[in-house]
């Protein structure tokens, strides 16, 4: 237990960062690939990701069945390719484990993922759909004090719930919550959790776009918000987002070229505007939102299917593989916008990736 944040990563919190949520790597029989895993991990880090999210939604939740026995031998490989990565473009990558649950369970996922070298945890609040904000705080703290955390507003499509600003503004005096993933889908509770920040004076935590269907706006925004007699401006420095895990080589330009923008305080280009509406119409197809997000993580594994990354979008629960219709309008989205994809970027480089 520690109330200590080592200084290099409160260092590496202040930049900016484009962080996928990992997918898990699955044959046709939906068995576990190993190698494909380490593809995919392979990829991110070409791609030029600062960092990935392993154990998340985007990864299943089911890993953790134990039956299955997923979690530990998936989190384990993924920080070890990781760490080969870091050797070899001799740069640092943000490990962030995926923690979900009650207290206890939490408690030992965060423990486990601290003990592979992961640098925080991503905590997901979608066991505690009717607790109290009090419950929830203390939840939070005792995760912290086990492993850096990071905030999690998930949107309720998703297995989230709604989250008062209080809560917010709690969770952001923690000292080691050194940021927030803001993913509702909804603009109000977006802005709340940004307000609660800069009211916490939290000027030193990251904050992390979600917001698959909103990427560009939220990167581009400034916010302002009166604190006592001072205006404090504050901006969200990246995403942690499950559509960077598609086309990550690309997504990592855009993210990069909105920085750009951003810092340079200059007037938003309508071309990326038009970007926006062109991501959010291809977010839209593979993240099923015409059926409610049902086929959220097969939309994505379908799309690294295509390009020779995953064997299969299957799922761990069928229940959870593409709905009908959904990959006709994945179809779509690839013919309508090639701009946005990498797929020259991967056949380069798919043998090296998947060797080994």
């Amino acid at each position: 237990m520690s109330s200590h944040v080592e200084p290099w990563l409160r260092t590496a919190l202040c930049q900016f960062h484009v962080i996928p949520a990992c997918p898990l790597a699955l044959s046709a029989t939906r068995t576990w690939d190993a190698r494909r895993q380490r593809g995919l991990i392979r990829y991110y880090a070409a791609a030029g990701v600062t960092g990935l999210a392993v154990g998340v939604h985007t990864t299943q939740f089911a890993i953790r069945d134990a039956r299955l026995g997923l979690f530990r031998p998936v989190l384990q490989l993924a920080a070890e390719e990781l760490q080969r990565s870091e050797q070899k473009y001799q740069r640092r990558l943000l490990k962030i484990a995926g923690v979900c649950g009650r207290t206890e369970q939490a408690l030992s996922e965060a423990e486990f993922a601290g003990a592979c070298g992961y640098h925080a945890a991503l905590v997901s609040l979608a066991a505690w759909q009717s607790a109290t904000d009090d419950e929830l705080i203390e939840h939070c703290r005792r995760i912290a004090d086990v492993l850096p955390m990071i905030g999690f507003y998930l949107q309720p499509a998703a297995g989230g719930r709604v989250l008062s600003f209080s809560f917010w503004r709690r969770l952001a005096q923690i000292d080691r919550v050194v940021a927030i993933k803001i993913a509702p889908f909804n603009r109000y509770q977006t802005i709340d959790v940004v307000r609660a920040v800069v009211e916490a004076g939290r000027d030193d935590l990251l904050l992390l776009t979600g917001n698959d269907d909103h990427i560009i706006p939220d990167l581009l925004t400034p916010y302002r918000f009166a604190v006592g007699d001072r205006h404090v401006k504050q901006r969200i420095r990246g995403g942690l987002l499950g559509q960077w895990a598609v086309w990550t080589h690309k997504a990592v330009q855009l993210a990069n070229e909105c920085r750009t923008i951003a810092e340079a305080n200059e007037p938003v280009p309508p071309d990326m505007l038009l970007l926006h509406i062109e991501w959010t119409d291809a977010n839209a197809a593979i993240f099923d939102a015409a059926n409610g997000f049902a086929g959220c993580i097969a939309g994505i594994q379908e799309v690294l299917r295509r390009q020779g990354l995953l064997e299969s979008a299957a799922c761990l629960d069928p229940r959870d593989d593409l709905s009908v219709g959904q990959a006709a309008e994945i179809v779509r989205v690839c013919a309508a916008y090639p701009h946005l994809s990498d797929d020259a970027f991967v056949r380069e480089h798919l043998d090296e990736w998947l060797s080994g």
